[in-house]
């Protein structure tokens, strides 16, 4: 459903966040992330002299490069514009993220390495972009694969189907252990009510 209509009112400010996530030949995978912000209107920096509208007042970009299990393997953080020269001086201690896997605790542990005057508060807000980037990239991937090799088991009278903990699993509402979804898809975890004639 469409927003109601919205009042009179005058364009201010874009951000714009875009993500990409990649399968790489060597078994890892690369998720990158680009921040811009733009405004409607010039207005002057300290640093930058007179910025145009259009002109990015933000224009930064992490990749990630993690594992199968989400690992951090490598990190690379750019600055391209900011608002202050100095705003780039920052990006090296990005490489304190590497070893952490993304999920629960992921912010949290994001935070307590990189918040306040640790890090860069906007680089650190498109860490959580580019980390569901990853779940959404990685884990179809994975599923179907270990689907696939499940259905191979059975029809080659190997036995088997997978039991393992589906990474979805109370990620949200749909997916909720003692929801139905889980209950029709993943029978093994569900966890609600069951029917008297089960």
């Amino acid at each position: 459903m469409p927003f109601s209509p919205a009042a009179e009112r005058q364009y201010i400010h874009t951000r714009q966040v875009t993500c990409h996530g990649f399968r790489r030949t060597d078994g890892l995978w690369d998720i990158e992330g680009h921040l811009a912000d733009v405004k409607s209107y010039p207005f002057a920096s300290e640093h930058r002299g007179l910025i145009d509208p259009g002109d990015p007042v933000h224009d930064m970009s992490v990749r990630l490069t993690v594992d199968d299990s989400l690992t951090v393997q490598a990190i690379e953080v750019y600055t391209v514009k900011s608002p202050f020269h100095r705003c780039g001086d920052i990006t090296g201690l990005f490489q304190q993220l590497i070893g952490l896997s993304i999920g629960a605790g992921w912010t949290r542990a994001v935070r307590e390495r990189l918040g306040g005057p640790r890090g860069c508060a906007h680089l650190v807000e498109l860490l959580g972009p580019v980390a569901t980037t990853a779940f959404q990239t990685i884990y179809p991937i994975l599923a179907r694969e270990r689907a696939d090799r499940d259905r191979a088991i059975v029809e080659g009278g190997g036995g088997g189907g997978g039991t393992e903990r589906p990474a979805l699993l109370d990620m949200c509402h749909i997916f909720a252990s003692n929801g139905t979804f889980v209950r029709s898809h993943w029978p093994e975890h569900y966890t609600g009510e069951r029917k008297t004639d089960e």
